[in-house]
């Protein structure tokens, strides 16, 4: 897998594959952490380490073990093991919770296995889960098999995930009126209506929850309270949009709901590092480095 994913993903950075819902990521060399949003998702790095923080949590995500991230969350990730001789190598499987959903009934979750009071949680790899993404990796050199083959073994996949340690919080997230499923509700509206003002009590009523449970469960899962988490997104998308050169500081702070530039602009700095000009030079440099 590794050889496969090395000779795949050939430079620095993310790379799409021909089966959508699989990316890959090298890098050649200790970097800096940066701010990400992950989707639901199950990772596995293969060679290398990459320090994730999730709130005030930490994850070391290296080989052996295998990431599950069941909601949309924002993290900083730092690759804190890599060389020219042994870049970091990680593997990313975007989750269809829907699929999740089918897959359900016919799932015996394993027993006493307990809920994870958080949205991404790490466990030690098992052959089980690791055969059907070594099959799929291969197949990317046949596209004609992917084609047909593909669906298959994505089932195949998400079974054995949900027929493993994380299957419990999987199924948490998809059973429709779980705590879980209802955090997962009031997620996703907040990233469609990110850059609309936030009423916690609105939000509950929302996904049929009261304020103080909508509060406890939000943090439980994502770390972080709804506000935060609207900030997050807010500074999230405004990177995009400068990144994209689409506009300047002060027309993207009000894009995403920002009525003061300069409280933007604090914000900003605390989240990412340094002011949004400088940073977006930063990130531009360096993606033209690992580009070179």
């Amino acid at each position: 897998m590794t050889a496969r994913v090395e000779r795949l993903a050939s430079f620095q950075g993310l790379h799409t594959t021909a089966w959508p819902a699989l990316t890959l990521f090298r890098a050649d060399s200790v970097g800096a952490p940066t701010c990400a949003m992950y989707g639901p998702g199950l990772g596995l790095a293969l060679q290398g380490a990459k320090q994730i923080l999730l709130g005030q949590q930490s994850f070391l995500h290296e080989p052996a073990s295998y990431m599950v991230n069941a909601v949309d969350v924002p993290v900083s990730s730092q690759v804190v093991r890599a060389s020219n001789e042994a870049p970091c190598l990680c593997l990313t499987f975007r989750l269809d919770l829907q699929c999740i959903r089918e897959l359900l009934p016919g799932v015996q979750l394993r027993r006493g296995a307990s809920v994870s009071a958080s949205g991404l949680s790490i466990s030690p790899l098992d052959g089980g889960l690791l055969d059907p993404l070594l099959r799929l990796v291969r197949l990317l050199d046949a596209p004609r098999d992917l084609e047909v083959l593909g669906p298959l073994i994505e089932r195949e996949l998400l079974y054995r995930l949900l027929s493993g340690e994380q299957g419990a919080l999987l199924a948490q997230i998809a059973t429709s009126g779980s705590q879980g499923h209802q955090v997962s509700r009031a997620i996703d509206w907040l990233r469609q209506h990110y850059d609309e003002p936030l009423r916690i009590d609105d939000l509950a009523a929302r996904v049929n929850m009261s304020a103080s449970s909508l509060h406890h469960h939000f943090r439980a899962i994502t770390a972080m309270s709804p506000l935060q988490y609207q900030k997050q997104l807010r500074l999230h998308e405004a990177r995009r949009l400068l990144l994209a050169d689409q506009c300047d500081v002060a027309t993207a702070a009000h894009r995403v709901g920002y009525e003061s530039p300069s409280q933007f602009s604090r914000e900003y700095s605390r989240a990412f590092g340094a002011p949004p000009l400088r940073d977006v030079a930063r990130l531009r440099t360096s993606d033209a480095g690992a580009i070179a």
